[in-house]
């Protein structure tokens, strides 16, 4: 019986071997500091800053308009009817109401915007990242700014390999 267990270890050990001596690359990306740095990334911040940048122009427009209105309503209170106050006032409360919607609905639109750029910038790092781990050999490629990498030896950090391969696809893309 001893025997047995000392045939049937050894050639579990025979098997095992091949497994063992394979070679496992590991290495991670800050996909963070990706989304970040790369000059699509640069791009879309570029973007939406001007997108922002526009609504708040037209929110501080219509924002000043409001405070006008509200100013005439105040000043004229006194002289108008009862009917006349009363329209003024439902039209300033409607107008106050239209300017709350439009600046939730610019919230909203400015965060659709900025998830669709983030997410075809992903994706396109994913491609990037999936082609260099085929073309080094890489085993595993862990994303490091999830929460889930706790330590890793900068050696085995491709961020800034992804950042670059990604960087010349998009200037090849995007005929720069």
């Amino acid at each position: 019986m001893k025997r047995l267990w000392i045939g049937l270890v050894v050639v579990l050990m025979m098997v095992a071997t091949p497994v063992v001596a394979a070679e496992v690359k590991v290495a991670y990306v800050d996909l963070q500091k990706a989304l970040v740095v790369c000059d699509a990334g640069k791009a879309a911040k570029g973007t939406m800053g001007k997108r922002v940048k526009e609504f708040q122009a037209t929110a501080q427009k219509r924002q000043q308009n409001l405070k006008v209105l509200n100013e005439e309503l105040e000043k004229k209170k006194m002289m108008l009817s009862a009917d006349a106050r009363a329209e003024k006032e439902r039209d300033y409360q409607q107008k106050t109401k239209d300017f709350q919607r439009f600046i939730k609905d610019a919230q909203e639109e400015l965060q659709r915007e900025e998830g669709l750029l983030g997410r075809e910038i992903l994706e396109g790092l994913g491609k990037v990242i999936k082609e260099l781990g085929d073309k080094e050999g890489y085993t595993l490629v862990l994303e490091k700014s999830n929460g889930g990498l706790l330590y890793a030896d900068e050696s085995i950090d491709l961020t800034d390999k992804v950042i670059a391969a990604y960087n010349k696809a998009y200037k090849a893309s995007n005929g720069k």
